[in-house]
């Protein structure tokens, strides 16, 4: 699976290019792996989804993105200007420009405060000129979340449902006009039916505020429905990037195969896949030689294992990193 190469990034301005991640952590017997030199852009007004199984490097690619944690090396450029190169106050200000919704909505609020003034945070830091203007933009977000701002200043975290409080958090990374969002996992914690209401927010919220989204989940279907394109990963690389209607019609690398039939069916007379993982993950402190996904990886042959296969076309806007694609 997974490998380096840059062929799927876009010619132009995209709003968001990452080239060569790599963020690496420091244990006891060795580095934690969690990115090994990824690489993706995100345009404009484009939704991108990364998925891939618990441990494949998502969040922390999420992370490193906002500079939480910084990155071991490589570039990460907002709107053409190098986020790992910035420090302190002018870091802290470029970073008010993307703004992140984290998997766990309860415990990423602080349960001392009223709502209202968690939503307003950021507008008391860097916006504390505003006055009327904040009090006004601080109901606009709650109310287009869904949410009653007056109830919002009397309430705190506590006393909302855990739909609620993602809802909370939607309002407090909109209320400084970002220009990317990042969600992380925003609704894997939720009810089904509560998650279709938060994708029909973000979707709503995407118009409303021309948002361009990097949206991180291990639910296929969710990333499916909300997203432009999609990038798969398995333990820190990248396996397969398509938009997403190619990647669930004809998935070119084994592991997205594999994961696309791990979706449960309907019908219990359906059979069982023949795409099925076996085998247990790897771990990070010692990944695999060459591809990373060769050990449970059904067409694995010798060059697998001493060569890294490197992301190249296969179809239109269909990249694969895997020297035998489907």
């Amino acid at each position: 699976m997974a490998g380096t190469g840059k062929a799927h990034l876009r010619d132009g301005a995209a709003l968001l290019r990452v080239e060569d991640l790599v963020v690496e952590f420091p244990a006891k017997r060795g580095v934690v792996h969690a990115v090994s030199g990824i690489s993706f852009d995100v345009l404009e007004g484009e939704t991108l989804g990364l998925v891939g199984e618990s441990g494949c490097g998502k969040s922390t690619t999420g992370r490193a993105v906002m500079q939480l944690p910084r990155p071991t090396s490589g570039s990460v450029k907002l709107d053409g200007e190098e986020l790992t190169t910035m420090d302190g106050e002018e870091l802290r200000r470029k970073r008010t420009k993307m703004q992140m919704i984290f998997q766990d909505p309860i415990s990423s609020l602080n349960p001392r405060r009223k709502v209202h003034d968690i939503v307003g945070e950021g507008l008391a830091i860097w916006k504390d000129d505003m006055g009327a203007d904040a009090e006004a933009r601080i109901d606009e977000v709650i109310r287009a979340v869904g949410l009653d701002p007056e109830a919002a200043r009397t309430r705190r975290a506590h006393e909302y449902s855990g739909g609620q409080c993602q809802r909370v958090c939607v309002a407090r990374a909109l209320v400084l006009d970002p220009q990317v969002l990042i969600c992380d996992e925003p609704v894997s914690a939720l009810d089904v039916s509560v998650q279709a209401q938060l994708l029909n927010l973000l979707e709503d919220m995407k118009a409303r505020y021309g948002l361009t989204m990097v949206f991180i989940a291990h639910d296929l279907a969710v990333v499916k429905n909300i997203s432009d394109r999609v990038i798969v990963m398995y333990l820190g690389k990248i396996c397969e990037v398509a938009d997403p209607d190619v990647l669930f019609q004809a998935p070119a690398h084994p592991y997205t195969a594999s994961l696309m039939a791990a979706i449960p069916s309907p019908d219990p007379r359906a059979p069982i896949s023949e795409h099925s993982i076996e085998g247990d993950l790897p771990s990070p402190l010692n990944p695999p030689s060459g591809c990373r996904f060769r050990t449970r990886c059904p067409k694995a042959e010798g060059i697998c294992e001493t060569t890294e296969p490197e992301v190249r076309a296969v179809a239109d806007n269909h990249f694969v990193a895997c020297h035998f694609p489907n």
